[in-house]
């Protein structure tokens, strides 16, 4: 009973070969510290989405969805201006042209396969036309909004 005792007072990490689970048993879970940087980055990429979806909306824009989560990618926002629906690219970085190259072409070929998985699942928003913009953000200026950054071919 002791030994039980002990097992469990131990922390995932904290556990010997001897203590492991016996044969035919799952071993006990890892867990793992999350990285400060990824952290970090999650972080700064909330924020300039949320910048960026406040300047859309300044400029007349009403956002449908942020951080749509699809099987072939992740959108991060999907705005509505009168008959133009818009899937946004948000890209944060220390200048200008380091976001720009950022939206590579396997990038823009997942953010295409994504616009597909959204129209499907939101059949109604799919009349009009149909755009992909991105929006900068650097720091110390205001977003920079690229209509029509790229086409679906």
């Amino acid at each position: 009973m002791a030994r039980t005792i002990s097992r469990t007072l131990k922390r995932p990490g904290q556990i010997k070969a001897a203590d492991a689970a016996p044969p035919g048993e799952a071993a006990p879970a890892r867990e793992r510290k999350p990285d400060p940087k990824r952290i970090a980055a999650f972080r700064h990429g909330i924020s300039a989405e949320s910048k960026a979806a406040a300047f859309l909306l300044m400029k007349g824009y009403r956002i449908k969805a942020r951080r749509f989560r699809s099987p072939v990618g992740e959108l991060d926002i999907v705005a509505r201006r009168r008959n133009t629906l818009v899937f946004v690219e948000v890209k944060a970085r220390a200048t200008y042209d380091e976001a720009v190259e950022a939206v590579s072409p396997a990038q823009q070929r997942r953010i295409v396969a994504g616009a597909e998985f959204w129209l499907a699942s939101h059949p109604k928003e799919g009349q009009g036309d149909i755009r992909f913009d991105v929006v900068i953000v650097t720091p110390g200026r205001l977003p920079q909004h690229i209509p029509n950054a790229f086409d679906a071919s």
